[in-house]
């Protein structure tokens, strides 16, 4: 591997020694011009402050050019390429030396005359299914098209942090790497595109039977919470025939859904200074399902201590926890549902609204359903409103509203004395807050609508960043897109609406009950 800086006539780089030299003179020629003008103006500390940062930044650069060039003409790094060749999913021709613009963390640019393998059965007429070729000694390194890793991971960790590419632009430049909002955009996509590739072939991989189960969660007490947003995402319309005229779109909401998955405490709270996971997708609830127990698979909740699932009311998600529970191997007498206490008392009142109850009245009901509803006295609370609405029609709201709580509540999911004095949660507030900062904050507004792949991979980006495991996710990435550089991220949910099986709702884990029904 050959590198030459800023330009494919500009100077050899052949070692990190002589990029340190060549830092150290290019900051000699720098530092009277600093001296100069912070004695001139001495408030203008902070601007030469930064540029000093800057120019570091510059100077590391450099001395990862350095040892980038004297690293690749190791013969250890040579087996990692033969390796890199013989591994590949794709057939790929005999290696063949191209030269390549690439930009390096700080700015530099550096042309690089590298090694380049063409999958072998291409037919000339495009890339087809093979995809495009392998750059086989910069996929060794980490390398994407055209810029290293730190430039993908930091472009893509500001495009999914900022709430603009422009701003996310702005930041970068600030930091160094001058790029323009095309290919902010760009890296920002792809990376998320080849995340969303990489967990697509860890989910077939681990239908297959290949992904051994984690200890991460193995024998403490875990949450499971699920939860749905909005987003409005964008649906091209057909060309038009009129040079000049722009084409058609709509917009219509989709609903993204997360989850959640953490460690609880001894007060059935996130245990502090733990990392949740997080993930989500605009696919269906089967998708959604899918990935939750795919989660928990590879983090070992099989063998925790309980596992509790709090939600809403969405029978979507109800619907699918014995589908979760059974692909993950989770004995039953483990398992606790709870409904979110908010929502159970949210459709008290929404019955209560239903009867017609005078606001001078309605309060003080509320206050006093809610309360017997927190003791666990659910049956009274269903049957005082079904006393309520025993001349409704069974298609009428407030009929609607006593079957929701009488089905939850046979279902073992209104048992909050039981889950208080097993200190588990009895309410969905960490998939709310998730919602908020994954979803909300970034991809919901006034004028925002996305296409559906860009908003899916923001999402899986911005998951990433927020429940802190940013890092170890851009190596898993890196290393899986190494092999095989293809951009394929969709794939056919498998059905999880089996039939229920045993929980246990309200008794401690060492018994197991049947509940009732498990949808609304």
């Amino acid at each position: 591997m050959d590198l030459r800086m800023d330009s494919e006539d500009g100077l050899v780089v052949g070692s990190p020694e002589q990029m340190c030299g060549q830092f150290h003179s290019e900051l000699m020629m720098q530092l009277p011009q600093w001296r100069q003008r912070l004695s001139e103006r001495p408030g203008s500390f902070r601007e030469v402050e930064e540029q000093i940062g800057l120019f570091y930044r510059r100077g590391g650069a450099m001395v990862a050019a350095g040892l980038l060039a004297e690293v690749s003409r190791l013969p250890a790094t040579r087996q990692v390429v033969e390796e890199l060749e013989q591994r590949a999913e794709v057939a790929l021709r005999p290696p063949e030396k191209r030269s390549r613009r690439v930009q390096l963390w700080g700015g530099l640019i550096f042309w690089i005359t590298t090694l380049y393998c063409g999958p072998r059965e291409r037919t000339g007429q495009g890339r087809g299914k093979q995809g495009g070729g392998v750059y086989v000694e910069l996929a060794a390194f980490g390398f994407g098209k055209g810029c290293s890793p730190a430039v993908q991971s930091n472009v893509a960790r500001q495009v999914a942090l900022c709430p603009s590419l422009q701003l996310a632009r702005q930041e970068l430049e600030r930091q160094g790497l001058k790029l323009d909002v095309k290919a902010v955009r760009r890296i920002g996509e792809q990376t998320g595109l080849r995340l969303l590739t990489a967990r697509k072939r860890d989910l077939l991989a681990w239908r297959e039977g290949k992904v051994p189960a984690g200890s991460e969660l193995s024998g403490k007490r875990v949450a499971v919470q699920i939860d749905g947003g909005r987003t409005r995402l964008r649906t091209n319309g057909p060309p038009s025939r009129k040079k000049g005229k722009r084409r058609s779109f709509t917009t219509n909401w989709r609903e993204p859904k997360l989850l959640t998955i953490f460690e609880l405490d001894e007060r059935g709270r996130m245990r502090p200074r733990t990392r949740a996971w997080i993930d989500g997708t605009f696919a269906g609830p089967d998708h959604l399902a899918e990935l939750v127990a795919f989660h928990l698979h590879r983090m070992g909740a099989a063998t925790a201590e309980s596992v509790t699932f709090a939600a809403d009311g969405a029978p979507w998600i109800w619907d699918r926890l014995p589908g979760i529970v059974a692909r993950v191997g989770i004995p039953p007498d483990r398992v606790h549902e709870v409904l979110d206490f908010c929502h159970a008392a949210h459709h008290i009142s929404l019955a209560l609204t239903a009867f017609g109850i005078p606001e001078t009245e309605h309060r003080p009901l509320y206050l006093e359903m809610r309360r017997q509803l927190r003791q666990g006295q659910w049956r009274r609370v269903v049957s005082d409103l079904a006393d309520m609405a025993h001349d409704e029609l069974a298609e009428s709201e407030m009929q609607r509203e006593v079957n929701y709580l009488r089905r939850h509540g046979e279902a073992g999911r209104l048992s909050y004395p039981t889950f208080r004095r097993h200190r588990l949660p009895l309410g969905s507030g960490a998939i709310e807050s998730s919602i908020r900062r994954v979803i909300n904050l970034r991809l919901k507004g006034n004028g925002i609508f996305w296409l559906e792949e860009n908003a899916e991979a923001i999402l899986a980006l911005r998951a990433a960043v927020l429940c802190e495991r940013w890092d170890e996710t851009m190596d898993h990435v890196s290393a899986s897109m190494a092999r095989d550089n293809r951009l394929d991220w969709n794939w056919e949910a498998a059905d999880l609406t089996l039939p229920p099986v045993e929980t246990s709702n309200s008794k401690p884990p060492s018994k197991s009950v049947t509940p009732g029904p498990s949808t609304d």
